[in-house]
């Protein structure tokens, strides 16, 4: 599929896809023969990776280094033990930074939804002296 499939599919912009690119996240499996790239559904799954780590303030190196770790679990069959367990900790280490991120954000989530619901409070309470 082209690249805007891919942006449509995603909810990533053309730009942002791009500059995914150049820094070698993601490279388009192929080309079409007027040069337009093409992407697979395993780049798009890639992609997705990438997409859900961003707001969890995971760096270009941190994404680089998680997918470089779970391309060489699926594209390595006859991988040794000792490499195969340093893969999966390498992995666990994501999932575990990944999972004090998502709490943080409850965190903050609560916090702004108790703000809100004290301006609309407030703002009730207005409008109730206002109709008196």
């Amino acid at each position: 599929m082209q690249i805007g499939e891919v942006a449509a599919r995603t909810e990533l912009s053309l730009r942002t896809i791009r500059h995914y690119e150049e820094t070698g996240l993601v490279i388009p499996s192929a080309r079409s023969q007027g040069g337009f790239r093409l992407y697979t559904e395993a780049d798009v799954a890639r992609l997705m990776v990438i997409r859900r780590m961003k707001p969890l303030g995971f760096t270009l190196d941190q994404m680089r280094d998680l997918l470089d770790a779970t391309d060489r679990l699926d594209q390595v069959a006859d991988l040794d033990a000792d490499e195969r367990a340093a893969l999966l900790e390498r992995i666990r280490t994501y999932q575990q930074s990944a999972a004090e991120q998502v709490e943080k954000l409850r965190v903050q989530l609560s916090r702004a939804e108790d703000f809100a619901a004290t301006l609309d409070a407030r703002l009730e309470q207005n409008a109730a002296s206002a109709r008196s």
